[in-house]
């Protein structure tokens, strides 16, 4: 049976934990569907960037704020002890620590490094520094709006030489074309992330177990089965689905 593509766009924000715990959930499915369900489904997937946090409140280059400060002021303490116990209970269950340390980062940069990652490898590029970059921020505590942190991912993960992402990072390349990202997101009505888009017409807003994403790719793979000649954006679903 021909192999049909999924494409994914995922918009997320390297400071919010529940966009990580959205890419391990939708990684963790894709996976289980390819390997042990054999769907007929190939996945494309692109990452795109989204501030939950605006420039004004928390710039690239102001004075560091301790992460918990910012948080309990920004959200309101109940809402911030609500959400980490609830983070902290499903890293518990899947072995990945996340946890409130270190200081608030701004996500332009990262941002930028993980845009650059698609225009040089795609997909297969920008995942794995997209994890990177989830790891370093909630599991390790480090700034990534610090140049020499990220260039060190960079590195590490493949992408480029420690000197050749220094030289992107203090350069302006890719800056104007995350701001316009992150203004052409709010314009179309998204006020918050995660969300993944599914071939361009489906939106699945908020964090999701991977037996959402699951079922959904099992409805998918079935309207292939039972119509084998229907291109895979026509089968009959909901236009959004939402938490």
């Amino acid at each position: 049976m021909a192999s049909n593509t999924v494409r994914l766009t995922i918009i997320t924000d390297f400071v919010c934990a529940n966009c990580c715990i959205t890419e391990h959930e939708l990684l963790n499915a894709i996976t289980y569907c390819r390997d042990t369900l054999n769907l007929p489904l190939s996945f494309e997937l692109e990452h795109l960037p989204f501030r939950l946090i605006n420039t004004a409140s928390l710039s690239d280059n102001g004075p560091k704020i301790d992460k918990r400060t910012f948080m309990t002021q920004w959200i309101g303490k109940e809402r911030f002890l609500k959400i980490e116990s609830a983070i902290a209970k499903w890293g518990d269950e899947k072995g990945i620590p996340i946890k409130f340390h270190g200081v608030m980062s701004q996500s332009t940069r990262a941002h930028r490094l993980c845009q650059k990652a698609f225009r040089i490898g795609g997909p297969e590029l920008q995942t794995p520094v997209l994890f990177a970059l989830f790891k370093a921020y909630l599991e390790e505590s480090k700034d990534i709006a610090d140049n020499n942190v990220l260039a060190d991912l960079a590195e590490n993960v493949g992408m480029m030489t420690r000197g050749e992402a220094l030289k992107f990072l203090e350069s302006d390349e890719l800056e104007k074309e995350i701001h316009e990202m992150c203004a052409a997101a709010r314009s179309r009505g998204i006020a918050g992330v995660p969300m993944t888009i599914i071939n361009g017409k489906w939106a699945i807003t908020g964090s999701q177990s991977a037996d959402v994403y699951i079922q959904i790719f099992k409805r998918l793979a079935a309207a292939i089965c039972t119509s084998p000649s229907t291109p895979l954006h026509t089968p009959t679903m909901n236009t959004e689905i939402r938490t």
